[in-house]
């Protein structure tokens, strides 16, 4: 696990934040670590991986919304639940759910919009992120 306890406490001290170094702040962070490995590092684009900027600190973010609500990441969602916003003033919800692909419940997942913006840059366009190009041809040395 490359993400630690000592180093959640400085991150979120660096953002006004506190982490307790407990039990539920360690189990917090073995969510967040295994959310951020299946549901972003494993489609990232070559040559990404684990140790490309920002994972870290969004480990940490998850790790930080998994803290308040133990689960967040892993709720189950079924496809009578699965609703789009279509009407605002009356307030409408659309079923969308029932549909069943990979894209059907990466949608159905919650998400944080920090943690899309940190790994965007590395993830491939049909998971609904555009990679930043951030040269062309072979890399100066």
């Amino acid at each position: 696990m490359s993400a630690t306890i000592s180093d959640w406490v400085t991150c979120a001290g660096e953002r006004g934040s506190t982490v307790p170094d407990s039990t539920a702040s360690a189990q917090a962070l073995v969510r967040a670590e295994d959310y951020i490995n299946y549901s972003y590092v494993a489609r990232f684009i070559y040559p990404f991986d684990a140790t490309s900027p920002n994972v870290e600190d969004a480990i940490y973010e998850a790790a930080n919304l998994e803290l308040k609500t133990v689960g967040f990441f892993t709720k189950t969602f079924t496809p009578s639940e699965q609703k789009t916003l279509t009407e605002v003033k009356g307030i409408k919800w659309t079923v969308t759910g029932g549909k069943s692909n990979e894209r059907a419940a990466s949608l159905a997942t919650p998400r944080s919009t920090l943690i899309d913006a940190m790994l965007a840059p590395y993830m491939p366009l049909e998971n609904g992120f555009a990679p930043f190009l951030k040269t062309i041809g072979a890399q100066s040395e």
